[in-house]
């Protein structure tokens, strides 16, 4: 996936702890933790709200673009009339 978390660098830029940190958006450490670990296909507005406000950050300080290298297997099969 193209979409990178950099939570984990937030977090220590800004000192803060898991517990901590989860506590004050509302939401459960184990959701943090994957967060963290960029084990999640989603992320609510709200969320990402909540953890700007609190990080003082922008959402680019948590999420990074970074372009799937090309590979043959997720190319588009391409036939030739012949």
């Amino acid at each position: 996936m193209p979409i990178v978390l950099r939570l984990d660098v937030m977090m220590a830029r800004r000192k803060v702890r898991s517990n901590v940190l989860a506590r004050a958006i509302g939401i459960s450490e184990t959701n943090l933790s994957l967060l963290k670990s960029g084990k999640v296909r989603g992320l609510r507005f709200a969320t990402l709200d909540a953890l700007c406000r609190y990080l003082d950050c922008a959402p680019a300080d948590i999420l990074e673009y970074v372009p799937d290298s090309p590979d043959v297997a997720d190319a588009p099969e391409v036939r030739l009339a012949g």
